[in-house]
């Protein structure tokens, strides 16, 4: 039986990890300026930041429909005997119900990760290690990434809050005082839900070498399968400085590096990074 993985593209995994291993992307939509364009296909993060900083609003995501879900599953279900599609947390969008609509009679499995970015990935990376092991049921794939979904460990440290205030999730003086007092908020994915976490302390690159001493400081509680660094943009130096501290709590088989698409850029903005991880 031939199983094929599909995603939101809000999954954050890279353009060479899909082609590897044949993972089919499912593409937002994202309006900016009262014009609709296809997430990573017509639109990339670095127009959404040129949109900002020239005063614009921040951009909105939309669901995939329940017609355009079922049209792709039905393509691909043409070169494949299943589907297992990974989506955004249910809290976060409506991708999922439309998606379990479009898959009804069809040998399609929908799962909702109660996750977002990489996050998403992690398991999708899981299911597609499972079936290139030799798995050929797709019941089996979804019951173990669904068993590792409360084990997923997904946060971000973010450099500033301007897009979370024009995004309604803080507020001016929330940003005035991370400013004065130059703090740097951790955001958490907790039950399929964003929620500030620790808040760091200095400049940008201390505080990222404090936040991954923080979500690694019980290095034994974690897999060493892999990590995923994520980002919308840092510097080489910042990365190199992420990825030497990562190794030096724990040796991973894999750590990918993932640039962030229009999702996670609209929400948090330029210098927002982090890493992601299952925890054992």
């Amino acid at each position: 039986m031939k199983i094929r993985i599909t995603a939101d593209s809000t999954c954050d995994l890279s353009p060479e990890y899909l082609a590897a291993h044949d993972v089919t992307i499912i593409p937002l939509t994202v309006t900016m300026d009262g014009r609709d364009y296809t997430d990573g296909l017509d639109i990339s993060p670095d127009d959404i930041f040129s949109h900002v900083d020239a005063g614009g609003d921040l951009p909105k995501t939309a669901a995939i429909n329940v017609a355009d879900y079922r049209a792709r599953f039905k393509e691909l279900l043409k070169t494949c005997d299943a589907i297992i599609h990974f989506n955004i947390s249910a809290d976060f969008s409506s991708c999922y119900a439309n998606a379990v609509t479009a898959a009804k009679d069809l040998p399609v499995y929908c799962v909702d990760s109660r996750n977002l970015s990489s996050g998403i990935a992690l398991l999708a990376c899981e299911a597609v290690d499972m079936i290139e092991a030799g798995c050929e049921d797709p019941r089996l794939v979804v019951e173990r990434v669904t068993a590792l979904i409360d084990k997923v460990d997904t946060s971000f440290i973010l450099d500033r809050l301007d897009y979370m205030y024009k995004g309604g999730r803080c507020s001016m003086v929330a940003v005035l005082g991370a400013n004065v007092l130059r703090l740097k908020p951790c955001i958490e994915v907790v039950g399929g839900k964003m929620i500030v976490g620790k808040k760091f302390r200095g400049a940008y690159s201390r505080c990222l070498k404090q936040y991954v001493d923080d979500r690694l400081r019980n290095p034994d509680a974690v897999s060493g399968k892999r990590i995923f660094i994520t980002h919308t943009g840092v510097s080489r130096e910042d990365f190199e400085l992420v990825k030497a501290e990562v190794q030096a709590h724990k040796a991973f088989d894999e750590i990918l590096e993932v640039r962030a698409g229009c999702s996670i850029t609209s929400h948090c903005g330029q210098g927002t990074l982090g890493i992601l991880f299952i925890k054992k």
